[in-house]
């Protein structure tokens, strides 16, 4: 009986052994994709938003109720139309006291002058009097200037483009109650990387995706590049100019590629083959892994300088697990 035991596991193990190295020696079953010939482009990515190129923030500088309101959104208007009026009573209140002591001012002043044309009063008196009525003078002018920013005023010709705020609300400081501006032309303005920026320049084509548009092939050109950069975000304020006909609008956000470079008819492989420079080609029943020299990357392929001709199968995707020289299956062709 021990040894029928023993016989049935020397079976057993032989079994096992045998079926392992079965599947050991089992070809990796790949699918492979051939080069194709198409334009590679260069790309730099950024995002942005659609702004006029001419337009103005309408902003409080104090801190007052709103008491007046035009209703003039979407409406043009001229420069220094009045938008809005913010409460001023106490700024005239305070207006009101300056001018009661402006004229005592003045009076005494005459009285002086008076006085002092029969060397009743001292010329010193006469001095301090002049002096007291200039300083006063000097209050009421910064009043009446201070009750000018009561008023907000169209600060050119243009549309209101948008107005916010409603009378009986308190307008913050810097809150923005108006935007006024020409409707066209329109700029997508962008911030792009400081290591991307080098490869930017005036003129390039620009490449647009847009979720209110996304079966619509939407494009722009590099209009300016601002010459200093943000040092904290590290990026530069790029403009796009649109065409005149574009369905974008104020406000919309973008997806913007700019096209720095494009190759044409270059061999192309996707970019799911490749790790780093390295992929793998089927050659007979064995995966062989080359380095090859790359040029543009692409997100819809990779361009290949060297290395790799259009006959080429390669292994897509890239088999992390597989060793140079493995046996593969071939499972399926990918058509690109």
């Amino acid at each position: 009986m021990r040894r029928i035991r023993w016989t049935v596991g020397i079976v057993l193990v032989a079994t096992a052994a045998a079926f392992g190295a079965w599947y050991l020696w089992q070809p990796a079953k790949v699918s492979v994709v051939t080069p194709q010939r198409g334009d590679a482009a260069e790309i730099v990515y950024a995002s942005g938003s659609v702004e006029p190129r001419t337009w103005a923030k309408v902003t409080p500088v104090v801190r007052e109720r709103i008491v007046e309101q035009c209703n003039c959104e979407g409406s043009r208007v001229v420069q220094g139309d009045v938008l809005a009026r913010l409460d001023d009573s106490e700024a005239r209140a305070v207006l009101g006291e300056l001018e009661a002591r402006q004229a005592l001012a003045q009076e005494e002043l005459r009285r002086l002058t008076v006085l002092a044309e029969r060397h009743a009063a001292s010329q010193q008196a006469l001095d301090r009097a002049q002096s007291e009525l200039g300083q006063i003078e000097a209050l009421v002018a910064g009043q009446k200037a201070r009750l000018d920013t009561y008023v907000l005023r169209a600060p050119s010709a243009g549309v209101v483009l948008r107005q916010d705020g409603e009378v009986g609300e308190v307008a913050e400081l810097g809150t923005v109650l108006f935007w006024v501006g020409e409707p066209k032309p329109l700029l997508v303005v962008a911030e792009v990387n400081e290591e991307d920026i080098p490869r930017v320049e005036v003129g390039q084509r620009a490449l647009l995706k847009s979720d209110a548009f996304l079966q619509q092939n939407l494009e722009a050109v590099v209009d300016s590049i601002t010459p200093k950069g943000d040092p904290v975000t590290k990026t530069y304020r790029v403009r796009f100019r649109l065409p005149d006909d574009t369905p974008l609008r104020i406000g919309m956000s973008t997806d913007v590629n700019i096209v720095v470079r494009v190759s044409k008819n270059a061999l192309l492989i996707p970019p799911s083959a490749m790790d780093g420079n390295k992929l793998f080609i089927v050659e007979g029943d064995k995966a062989r892994r080359y380095e090859i020299r790359t040029g543009i990357r692409g997100t819809n392929g990779i361009e290949v300088l060297s290395g790799v001709d259009e006959k080429a199968r390669v292994i897509s995707p890239y088999p992390a697990d597989l060793a140079d020289g493995g046996r593969v299956s071939i499972t399926a062709a990918q058509e690109r």
